[in-house]
């Protein structure tokens, strides 16, 4: 390994960490109707396994409800039980053709209970970038013996592998804030 490929690889694990992240917070509800909300059901259509997503079309009205048009209507049943099943906290509600999914305004307490998920999972993404940094200086040190590379050199990359670090926590740290704030608004 090079230095350039353990920079290169170490900065695509923690643009995934930064990537997850983002996707874990779009399971959090906020006062919005989101459909990412629903990436986590799962359908047993005729005996496979499948994401709602991928047999209905979703989409948001009044930015309170999220509106579930099956593209198979015969299986409004085994899509309503995955939606109770999901425990999204919110009951479906079908009239045949469609289910609608009515999310009520979130409650102070329950806003104060996101934002702890939201701080957690900030957290959680800190520590995948702190152990991808331990990785890389481990790497560094493997190239360092092998390569005989100058004391200077192996400080100047441990530099920057601490300032790369430091960039992809304070995205994080953004991407954290601007969540509390959607979470916080009314």
């Amino acid at each position: 390994m090079s230095l350039d490929d353990l920079f290169l690889e170490g900065e695509e694990k923690m643009e995934k960490a930064v990537n997850q992240l983002k996707k874990s917070f779009a399971s959090i509800r906020t006062g919005r109707a989101n459909p990412l909300v629903l990436d986590k059901v799962i359908v047993d259509y005729y005996g496979a396994p499948t994401p709602l997503r991928q047999m209905s079309q979703v989409s948001v009205q009044d930015g309170t409800t999220l509106v579930i048009s099956p593209f198979d209507k015969s299986i409004m049943k085994d899509i309503e039980k995955a939606l109770i099943k999901a425990e999204l906290g919110v009951t479906p509600n079908s009239d045949g053709t469609v289910i609608r999914m009515t999310f009520p305004p979130l409650t102070e307490e329950r806003r104060k209970e996101s934002v702890k998920d939201v701080k957690k999972l900030g957290e959680e993404a800190k520590v995948a970038i702190r152990n991808i940094r331990r990785d890389m200086t481990d790497d560094l040190k493997k190239i360092e013996k092998e390569e005989n590379l100058p004391e200077d050199v192996v400080k100047d990359n441990q530099n920057e592998i601490q300032k790369l670090t430091d960039n992809y926590t304070k995205n994080i740290d953004v991407a954290v804030a601007e969540k509390e704030k959607e979470v916080l608004t009314v």
